[in-house]
């Protein structure tokens, strides 16, 4: 049993972690500031399900909060530290830089501080599959350089994972960088295509879908994301010892550090995506085809392999089956 922080508790991720360590009988502080980017009641909903159940506690709070996180830290011993709230959305990016820089530097700093002062034994963040911005190479592995951010969004992750390194480095700090692949499932995000194409599809509105829908992503389903933060909880980086810097491999570190892609390994196209939805709803979409949006890539599709070797997972569950259970939890959630 540990004692484990889990930022944006009320997150999608952050709701389905929770729920994985309380059943394992972990105590979970969950930390989130119920920021209405998105509607503030679905959070509430997550978040009503956790509260009360044994083990669990909340604390409201902002990451950018220095006084505040000074003393969560100072107050609580943790074992371990789950870093998954952060300013979300590369849209979003494009007209609200500010809301990013405090969220997903300024208050992953504090989490660090917080990691490095009060002794924290390992440190999992949340980064993304954006980070690999203008890579064509695919499947995008950790292997590859990511210094070709094309979204804000994107160049906040990639920071967070530098800072990570440097707490590593300095302070030996044992972080473990996820690079996350589009998550999808139950209790998801309204700002997601899975969530607006299928509220798009029930009221009978046309969707927007841009790239004419040919985009390709690695649509990766919820439990996968949480089996594979869950196996690497007690996985703790140890410096590479074959690590050089004569020729520096990005994923791994003379430091205590890691990144691992976590994503389906199965690319899925837009159109594929709208057609299930289609026949799982029993309704034709009406489609509006747009150009590529500013920040969006055209695929991603991730390469596993690093985090198959480490913890013996991959995310296998096939987008059928992720899509059903999506529709089946929108509906009840909905009352429909």
């Amino acid at each position: 049993m540990a004692n484990i922080l889990v930022t944006g508790v009320a997150g999608f991720i952050g709701y389905h972690l929770t729920q994985r360590l309380l059943a394992a009988d972990h105590a979970v502080v969950g930390v989130d500031n119920l920021n209405d980017y998105y509607d503030v009641r679905l959070k509430e909903s997550r978040l009503a399900r956790l509260l009360g159940r044994p083990g669990f506690d909340f604390v409201k709070l902002d990451l950018a909060n220095r006084a505040g996180m000074e003393a969560l830290f100072q107050t609580n011993k943790f074992d371990r530290v789950v870093n998954l709230a952060a300013q979300a959305g590369v849209r979003y990016s494009l007209t609200n830089p500010h809301a990013y820089i405090n969220s997903n530097v300024v208050g992953f700093l504090n989490v660090l501080e917080g990691c490095r002062h009060g002794g924290v034994g390992h440190l999992l963040f949340a980064s993304s599959s954006s980070v690999y911005g203008a890579n064509t190479r695919l499947p995008f592995s950790e292997q590859d350089n990511v210094d070709h951010p094309v979204s804000l969004y994107a160049a906040t992750k990639k920071s967070g994972e530098l800072m990570a390194h440097t707490y590593a480095h300095l302070y030996r700090v044992p972080c473990t960088g996820l690079r996350l692949f589009t998550v999808y499932g139950p209790w998801g995000r309204p700002d997601m295509a899975l969530f607006k194409f299928t509220q798009a599809i029930m009221e009978e509105r046309p969707l927007d879908v841009y790239h004419y829908g040919y985009h390709k992503r690695d649509f990766t389903y919820i439990d996968d994301i949480v089996e594979g933060i869950v196996r690497l909880i007690d996985y703790i980086p140890e410096p590479d010892l074959q690590w050089s810097g004569h020729a520096p491999n990005p994923a791994t570190s003379n430091a205590p550090y890691r990144l691992y892609n976590i994503g389906n390994n199965q690319p899925v196209q837009l159109l594929y995506l709208i057609h299930l939805l289609e026949g799982v709803i029993g309704r034709k979409a009406k489609m509006n085809l747009l150009p590529i949006q500013p920040g969006d890539v055209p695929d991603t599709y991730a390469n596993v392999d690093d985090l198959e070797q480490a913890v013996g997972f991959k995310p296998n569950t096939p987008i059928e089956e992720g899509v059903r259970k999506f529709v089946g939890w929108f509906l009840e959630y909905h009352g429909i």
